[in-house]
């Protein structure tokens, strides 16, 4: 998914299960600016019982790398999901250039 298809979605007011994968540091230095479920890529096999089934998840991290692992497992656990092209790099660049770059 590309963060305008994501920025899109929001705005119309659904609500995909955003789950970003990246280290708390990284979430401190730039955060996306809606509500996202904060499990470190590390953590996901022992948390994934947290996210929903019956949802749409959106994986995202950085640049896009870390999330598409993520949506692998998830996938293969019987989850929809899919990742954030791009990454929090790409939202910056692309949706809100507010958000530092790192």
């Amino acid at each position: 998914m590309t963060v305008e298809e994501l920025n899109q979605k929001i705005a119309s007011g659904e609500t995909p299960c955003v789950v970003d994968v990246r280290e708390a540091w990284e979430l401190d230095t730039a955060r996306y600016p809606f509500e996202v479920v904060h499990i470190p890529m590390g953590s996901i096999k022992e948390r994934a019982s947290e996210l929903p089934k019956d949802r749409e998840i959106v994986c995202a991290c950085r640049s896009g790398g870390r999330s598409a692992q993520v949506v692998a497992f998830l996938n293969g656990q019987g989850f929809s999901a899919v990742n954030l092209d791009g990454g929090i790099l790409a939202w910056s660049a692309r949706i809100d250039p507010s958000i530092p770059r790192y």
